[in-house]
C-alpha cells in the first residue's frame, strides 16, 4: 500500500474544489437560460387580443413543466383561466389590452428544492399601451417668401385627426421630383415646412405626411401641383399716405412690391393689389377693386374723401388672378385729408334759464361747431335782431351767450383757415304749434336710439330736427340737429346705462321751433337697487291700510312696471299669498286678515329687467274692528245716562224715605225738654237721712208686652241700692248706672239674667227721694239717662198725636206731646186683641203714694183704658253706643 505524501493530498483538495465550482457554475448558467416569451411586441393596443408564449428550454427543466408555469403583470398573478397549454414545456397566455395593465410581464416557474417548492423567473418583458396613428387629412401647401425674399419656402397643413397620447408619434413632411429622390423633413403635429435650395418652379412635386409610432407607420394622400400655383406673396412694401394741398377730399397712396425679380424678368413682380380704407377709429372699411390697379402700378389717388379727416389705409395682393392664396394684409398707414370750408352751418340751439328777481325766464343762447367743420373752426360770428329792428354783431369764440330779453332772431356763422360756413338762425322769441306725431327710443347696440314721426296732413315740412336729452336725476343734457329727411337717430353724446333720461323731439320750421314731443327712456336698465319702504298707516280688526313712498329716481334703474305685495302669518307655514299692483299705485288696503294675528309682508318692485324686495315688516291685527271700541264705550255711556236719569228720578220721587233710610233724625241733646220733666223745688233740699231708702219707681217698655214675672218684681227691690247712689244721671244721653257713665245696661243688669235687649229696653229711671227735713215738701224726681240710641219713633216725629192720659195728674202728661222720647206701648187686652186705642201715657205717681206701697211698684193704668201696641225702635246692630 501506497501512502500518499502531503502534496498529493492538497492536489485532491484543490481538484475536488475545482469540480464543484465548475458544477454550480453549469447550474446558475443553465437557471438564466430556463426559457423565454414570445413575442418581445415593446407596443400594445389598447382594445386587441394579446397573446404571448413562454417557451422552457430543455437544458433549463431542472425538473419543470408546463404545470410549473405561472403569468404575472408586475407583482399580480393572472388567473390561469386565461393561460394555454401548448405542450409539456409551453404555455401560451391572451388577455385584452387595457391602460391599467402593470409592468413587466414575467413566466415564473416553480422548482422543487429539497422538498419545498422554491419560485424562479423565467423570462420578462417590458412594454406600451397605446393606439395607432391615425391618416392624416386635408393636405395643403404653400410657397412663401424667406427672409431674403426669395420664394423658396413651403408650408404645409393637414388635419391629423385624433392623435394618440400614450404612445410616442413622430411626424415627417416629404416631397420628391419627378424621377428624383425623396426627401423628408421633420415637422409638428399639424404642419410642416420645407426649405428648398433650388426652388422646382414649372415642375409637378409629389408631397405626402408620414406618421409613425410602436404600434405602425401611417402615410396620406399624395399631393401633386406645380410650386407656381401655390405662390402667396407677401404684403406690399413701403406704403404711403400723401395728402395734396388744395384737393381737400383725395389722397395718394404709394408702395413697392414684395417680389423681387427673378430670371432677368418681372414675371413674378407682376401682382393684382386691393386697397382699403376707412376713417380713424372706425371698422366700416371701403375698398378700391383690384380691376382698377395696374399689375404692374406702385401709386394711387383716392377719391371722395372727406376734409380734414384721418383716414387709414391697408393693402394686400395676389399672384394671380385665379390664385386663391392672397398675402396677408399690410400695417395701418393713416394720414389726414387738408382743410377746406366749412360744409354745413353751427348747431345752434337755445334754453331757458331762471332770472333772479324777474317772473319771465332769460334765453340762453348754446351751439356747437359745424358737424362738417372741415377743419380747425376759429370763430363765431353772431348777429342779433332785437324787437326795435336794431341789430347787435360781434365775435366769439365761445359756445354760449345770455341773450337780451327783446332779442327775437339770432343769425350765426363759423369759419376757420379757409372759409365761412353757412349761416344758421333761430327765432327765440316764439313757437310753432305743430310737434311731431310720436316719438320712440330704443337700446340699440349700446347706444340709444330715437325714432320719430310726423304727421301727413301738416301744412308745412320741418327744415331740420333738434334732438334734446336731460339727465332726470342731475339736469345735465345735451342737443343734436339731424337733418329734414331724418326719421331716427343715434344719440352721440355720453348716455349712461340705469340713467332716466327725457328725450325730446323739436321739428325746426325754417328758423321757428315747434313744440317739442318728449319721451322718457333708459340705455339699459336693470332690477330695483332696493325695494320699496312700507308704513302701515292704520290697522283694523281684519285689514290693514299700507303705503310706500316712490323708489328714488337713481335707484330704479328702469321704468316700475308694477308691485307685489307678499304676506303670510307670523310662524305659520302655510302657503305665502300675493297681491299684484299697478306702478301708479303707492297704497294698498291689505284684507281678509285674521283679528288679533300677526303678519309679515314685503313688498317686491319689478323693471322689465329683474325684480327685487323690500325689507320684512311685522304688524298685527286689532281684538276690535274700526268703530266697535267707539260703540261699546258709547252703548255704555248711553247706559249710564238712564240708568243715571232713572236712579235721580227715584230719589226725586222718594226723597222722604230715602231720606229716612240713609239719613235718621237723630235728637240733639242741647235741645231735649227732660229738664222740664221735672217740678220746681228747692234749691237746697234737706240731706236725707243716712240708711233711709225711698222708693223707686222704674219705667220699663217691654217690646212684646210680656207681664213681669213675681221673680222680677222680688228682683227690683234688691236694685234699689243701685240706683240711690247721689251721682244721678240729667239729661238724655247719660249713663243709667250710678257707679261709671261708661257701664252699660247689660252691666249693670247683671244679676237679671232673664232680660235682654231684645225683649226689654229700659229708656230712663226715674230716683224720688223722700224730704227728709222737718217739713215734707215734694222732692225732686231724679232721672238717669236712658242707654239707648235708638232713633225716634213715627210718633214722637209727630208732636200733634194725643198720647193718652195722665195717670197722677202732675208729672209729665202735659208735656208728652212736645218730647216723646219715654213713650212705650201700652198692652193688649187679651179679651179685645183685636181693638186699639192710641194714647195712654206713663205715669209718675207721687212720692207718697209710693212710699206708702209695700209692695212691687206698678205702673198706674185707667180701669177702662186698653194697651194698645204702637211701633218699636228699629232693632240696633251694634249694640249700645258706650257712654
Amino acid at each position: 500500500m501506497v501512502i500518499p505524501s502531503r502534496m498529493d493530498r492538497h492536489y485532491a483538495v484543490l481538484l475536488l474544489f475545482s469540480i464543484f465550482c465548475a458544477a454550480c457554475c453549469h447550474a446558475s448558467s443553465s437557471d438564466f437560460h430556463l426559457g423565454t416569451i414570445v413575442p418581445e411586441s415593446p407596443g400594445l393596443e389598447i382594445g386587441k387580443e394579446f397573446t404571448a408564449t413562454c417557451v422552457l428550454y430543455e437544458s433549463g427543466l431542472a425538473q419543470a413543466t408546463a404545470d410549473d408555469i405561472y403569468w404575472q403583470f408586475g407583482n399580480e398573478t393572472v388567473d390561469k383561466k386565461y393561460y394555454t397549454k401548448i405542450n409539456n414545456s409551453a404555455v401560451s397566455l391572451m388577455v385584452t389590452v387595457t391602460k391599467d395593465l402593470k409592468q413587466p410581464l414575467k413566466c415564473n416557474i416553480y422548482t422543487q428544492l429539497l422538498s419545498y417548492k422554491h419560485p424562479k423567473n423565467v423570462h420578462g418583458i417590458f412594454f406600451k399601451v397605446g393606439y395607432p396613428p391615425k391618416k392624416p387629412e386635408n393636405l395643403s401647401c404653400i410657397l412663401s417668401q424667406d427672409v431674403n425674399k426669395e420664394l423658396s419656402v413651403m408650408t404645409c397643413m393637414w388635419d391629423p385627426g385624433a392623435a394618440s397620447y400614450l404612445l410616442q408619434t413622430t411626424y415627417e413632411l416629404c416631397y420628391m421630383k419627378p424621377y428624383g429622390p425623396e426627401f423628408c423633413a421633420t415637422a409638428g403635429e399639424r404642419n410642416g415646412t420645407i426649405r428648398f435650395k433650388s426652388t422646382p418652379f414649372y415642375l409637378t412635386v409629389t408631397i405626402w405626411v408620414r406618421v409613425e409610432n410602436l404600434l405602425r407607420t401611417v402615410n396620406s394622400d399624395t399631393l401633386k401641383l406645380d410650386v407656381v400655383d401655390i405662390i402667396k406673396p407677401s404684403p406690399p412694401e413701403n406704403i404711403r399716405l400723401t395728402p395734396e394741398k388744395n384737393l381737400p377730399n383725395t389722397m395718394m397712396v404709394q408702395w413697392k412690391s414684395p417680389i423681387r425679380q427673378s430670371f432677368g424678368h418681372d414675371y413674378f413682380a407682376a401682382l393684382h393689389y386691393i386697397i382699403r380704407y376707412c376713417v380713424n377709429g372706425s371698422t366700416r372699411w371701403n375698398e378700391v377693386p383690384s380691376s382698377e390697379i395696374a399689375g404692374n402700378a406702385n401709386s394711387f389717388r383716392l377719391q371722395g374723401l372727406m376734409p380734414f379727416t384721418d383716414y387709414v389705409v391697408q393693402m394686400y395682393c395676389k399672384k394671380s388672378e385665379d390664385n386663391r392664396l392672397w398675402s396677408e394684409w399690410s400695417g395701418n398707414v393713416t394720414a389726414k385729408t387738408p382743410e377746406a370750408t366749412p360744409s354745413n352751418e353751427p348747431n345752434l340751439w337755445k334754453v331757458l334759464t331762471p332770472s333772479e328777481g324777474d317772473a319771465l325766464a332769460l334765453v340762453k343762447l348754446l351751439w356747437k361747431e359745424p358737424s362738417q367743420s372741415n377743419g380747425v373752426i376759429l370763430g363765431y360770428n353772431v348777429t342779433i335782431e332785437k324787437a326795435d329792428f336794431r341789430q347787435e354783431t360781434f365775435e366769439t369764440v365761445g359756445h354760449e351767450y345770455l341773450l337780451p330779453k327783446d332779442a327775437i332772431r339770432v343769425t350765426m356763422t363759423a369759419y376757420n383757415s379757409v372759409g365761412v360756413s353757412p349761416k344758421a338762425t333761430l327765432t327765440v322769441n316764439k313757437e310753432y304749434k305743430q310737434p311731431v306725431e310720436s316719438v320712440d327710443c330704443v337700446p340699440v347696440d349700446g347706444k340709444l336710439m330715437v325714432k320719430w314721426k310726423i304727421s301727413k296732413n301738416v301744412k308745412r315740412r320741418p327744415s331740420r330736427f333738434m334732438i334734446e336729452w336731460v339727465s332726470i336725476s342731475d339736469g345735465k343734457g345735451d342737443w343734436q340737429q339731424e337733418p329734414r329727411e331724418a326719421r331716427n337717430t343715434t344719440l352721440k353724446g355720453d348716455i349712461q346705462p340705469f340713467k332716466r333720461y327725457s328725450v325730446s323731439v323739436y321739428p325746426i320750421y325754417d328758423s321757428v321751433p315747434g313744440t317739442p314731443r318728449t319721451i322718457q327712456a333708459y340705455l339699459k336698465q336693470k332690477a330695483p337697487s332696493h325695494g320699496p319702504v312700507i308704513k302701515v298707516k292704520s290697522t283694523g280688526k281684519h285689514e290693514v291700510q299700507l303705503e310706500w313712498p316712490e323708489i328714488p329716481l337713481d335707484h330704479q334703474n328702469g321704468f316700475i312696471t308694477g308691485y307685489t305685495v307678499f304676506y303670510k302669518e307670523l310662524n305659520d307655514d302655510g302657503v305665502e299669498k300675493s297681491v299684484s299692483l299697478g306702478p301708479e299705485i303707492h297704497s294698498y288696503e291689505l284684507g281678509s286678515l285674521k283679528k288679533n294675528s300677526k303678519y309679515v309682508l314685503c313688498i317686491m318692485a319689478s323693471t322689465v329687467m329683474g325684480s327685487t324686495n323690500g325689507s320684512d315688516f311685522t304688524f298685527g291685527t286689532s281684538l276690535y274692528g274700526r268703530g266697535e271700541v267707539e260703540a261699546i264705550v258709547v252703548s255704555v255711556c248711553i247706559g249710564f245716562l238712564f240708568l243715571t236719569v232713572i236712579i235721580v228720578a227715584i230719589c226725586i220721587n222718594k226723597h222722604t224715605v230715602i231720606k229716612k233710610r240713609i239719613w235718621p233724625q237723630v235728637p240733639d241733646p242741647s235741645n231735649s225738654t227732660i229738664a222740664n220733666w221735672t217740678p220746681d223745688f228747692p234749691t237746697k233740699p234737706d240731706t236725707p237721712k243716712e240708711g233711709s231708702m225711698t222708693d223707686v219707681s222704674v219705667v220699663e217698655v217691654d217690646v212684646f208686652d210680656k207681664p213681669v214675672a213675681e221673680e222680677d218684681k222680688a228682683s227690683l227691690h234688691l236694685k234699689k241700692d243701685k240706683y240711690m247712689s247721689d251721682e244721678h244721671s240729667s239729661g238724655i244721653g247719660g249713663s243709667s248706672c250710678m257707679s261709671s257713665p261708661r257701664q252699660s245696661v247689660s252691666d249693670c243688669d247683671e244679676g237679671d239674667s232673664g232680660q235682654t235687649t231684645a225683649s226689654t229696653v229700659q229708656y230712663s229711671s226715674v230716683l224720688v227721694s223722700g224730704y227728709k227735713g222737718q217739713t215734707p215738701s215734694a222732692p225732686p224726681p231724679a232721672f238717669a239717662r236712658s242707654e239707648s240710641t235708638q232713633p225716634l219713633l213715627e210718633s214722637e216725629e209727630r208732636p200733634d198725636d194725643p198720647s193718652g192720659q195722665d195717670g197722677c195728674g202732675h208729672l209729665f202728661g202735659h208735656r208728652r206731646s212736645s218730647n216723646l222720647y219715654f213713650r212705650r206701648p201700652w198692652a193688649v187686652d187679651e179679651d179685645s186683641p183685636t181693638e186699639t186705642v192710641e194714647g195712654g201715657s206713663l205715669d209718675f205717681c207721687s212720692v207718697e203714694d209710693t212710699s206708702q206701697s209695700n209692695g212691687p211698684v206698678t205702673e198706674n193704668l185707667l180701669p177702662n183704658e186698653t194697651m194698645i201696641p204702637t211701633r218699636s225702635y228699629m232693632a240696633q246692630v251694634s249694640g249700645y253706643r258706650p257712654q
